[in-house]
């Protein structure tokens, strides 16, 4: 695996990771309700849950890599155009991110389980990773090393964006809530992921 893949990797995880989806507007919710105390535990939950959705997607990957290089290259194009999907889906969100505060005092670890749960358990999830991860995948290099590094990297990079916004909703409440600084933050978002998907179907078609 080359390190322009692995940065590429890196690029569009980061991209995909700050689009508020359920996982984040818990996060958010809890944060609103309970300050900056739910920041550790809710991020640690989260990254196990992107774990159990990581390995088992890469049982999956696995087996299409061993079965059929064409289903796999198939597999690559359709992750490609899954990013620029999502990249306009989120140009078009507009200035909407709804979290109600929860103010029910839970405890660390019930904190950890629900983000665990949210995350893990959404189908959505596992069907991401197996679309998302090959675009990234060197055929000839070996797939469990590549594997490891990036779900070390997605993982790092999923705790830290769950710590940031559980910081950030218990600091910055306003900013959480404006329409307009969500709807930049969304556009802004929308176009890199556009740019991201265009980018991996250019570069796969240079090789």
């Amino acid at each position: 695996m080359s390190f322009e893949n692995w940065a590429a990797f890196a690029a569009a995880s980061s991209i995909l990771l700050l689009i508020p989806g359920p996982t984040i507007l818990l996060v958010v919710s809890y944060a609103l309700g309970q300050g900056w105390r739910t920041a550790l535990p809710m991020a640690v939950g989260v990254a196990l849950g992107d774990f159990t959705a990581m390995t088992l997607s890469m049982l999956g990957i696995g087996a299409l890599l061993a079965a059929s290089a064409t289903v796999f290259t198939v597999l690559k194009v359709i992750g490609a155009a899954y990013l620029v999907y999502l990249g306009i889906k989120l140009f078009r969100a507009g200035g909407a991110l709804e979290a109600t505060p929860r103010h029910d005092a839970v405890s660390a670890a019930r904190m950890m389980g629900h983000a665990w749960l949210v995350t893990a358990l959404n189908p959505k999830s596992i069907t991401f990773f197996v679309a998302f991860l090959p675009q990234f995948l060197d055929r000839h290099g070996n797939f469990w090393t590549q594997m490891m590094i990036f779900e070390a990297t997605f993982l790092t990079l999923a705790f830290a964006n769950a710590f940031g916004y559980a910081l950030v909703a218990s600091r910055a409440r306003n900013i959480v809530r404006n329409p307009k600084a969500i709807r930049i933050f969304n556009r802004t978002g929308g176009t890199l992921l556009v740019g991201a998907g265009i980018a991996t179907v250019a570069m796969r078609s240079g090789n």
